[in-house]
């Protein structure tokens, strides 16, 4: 078994990378045999689709693949074998990282088939995760549409791969020191109170994604949890709570 965590986040040892990191280990607590692997997109060097559609050409060559080479080349290939695959990325300007953003159009296009079911030609229906860190609350994240504006993407993976977990995170810290940036729309307190007893239980969630993922449950475990988060937002209307 092969698990892969793409970090979309330029921060290698950032809120992403932990969360990514932390599902591995849950792959490896579920599977001492299972191999893990988190890629660095800001490692590499290369660009989102060309618009060449090689992968789109009647018998051609590349068909079904991407034929660019370049840095994400190799990924590609290693994802093709991959059993699940975890991506997680900061939220900029409402929607993905520019890096993450690049990476998902070579990886889902060459799978996409112009038929009229869209159907798809990955050679796996694998596993998917995808994981977001923001540093706006999970109230701003609602009221600005962001669950809608993400959206879109997660249907494509699912489209083509499987239905993705998806784990929030909400109201990151950014910086060690806040005074040393001009942001005084934060609060470092409350920032740093968030971080202390909401992070942990972000990092066990992720660590239960890569857990359930190797052990063939997370579309279980999603059930599970959506069925949860549910039942928290009727108890929570019904006795008018607001988190503020």
């Amino acid at each position: 078994m092969k698990i892969c965590a793409i970090n979309g986040s330029p921060r290698k040892r950032g809120n992403t990378a932990r969360l990514l990191s932390w599902a591995l280990d849950g792959v490896k607590n579920a599977r001492e045999d299972a191999e893990t692997e988190l890629i660095n997109l800001y490692d590499l060097s290369f660009t989102g689709c060309r618009s060449c559609f090689s992968c789109k050409r009647v018998n051609g060559p590349s068909y079904g693949r991407c034929a660019v080479k370049d840095d994400l080349a190799p990924v590609l290939g290693k994802l093709a074998d991959a059993d699940g695959v975890i991506l997680g990325s900061p939220v900029y300007f409402m929607g993905l990282s520019g890096m993450m953003r690049c990476f998902l159009e070579r990886w889902l296009y060459p799978y996409l088939v112009y038929d009229a079911a869209r159907s798809s030609i990955a050679p796996k229906r694998m596993a998917t995760a995808m994981f977001y860190t923001m540093n706006v609350t999970e109230e701003q994240a609602g009221a600005a549409g962001l669950p809608a504006l993400l959206r879109p993407m997660e249907n494509f993976v699912e489209r083509i791969f499987t239905r993705p977990y998806v784990l929030w995170c909400y109201d990151t810290l950014q910086f060690r020191d806040y005074s040393n940036y001009v942001a005084p729309v934060f609060d470092e307190a409350h920032k740093q109170q968030h971080r202390e007893e909401c992070f942990p239980m972000d990092l066990k969630e992720a660590f239960e994604v890569g857990h359930h993922m190797a052990l063939g449950e997370l579309r279980e475990f999603d059930e599970h949890a959506r069925e949860h988060h549910h039942h928290d937002h009727e108890h929570e209307h019904a006795h008018g709570h607001d988190h503020h």
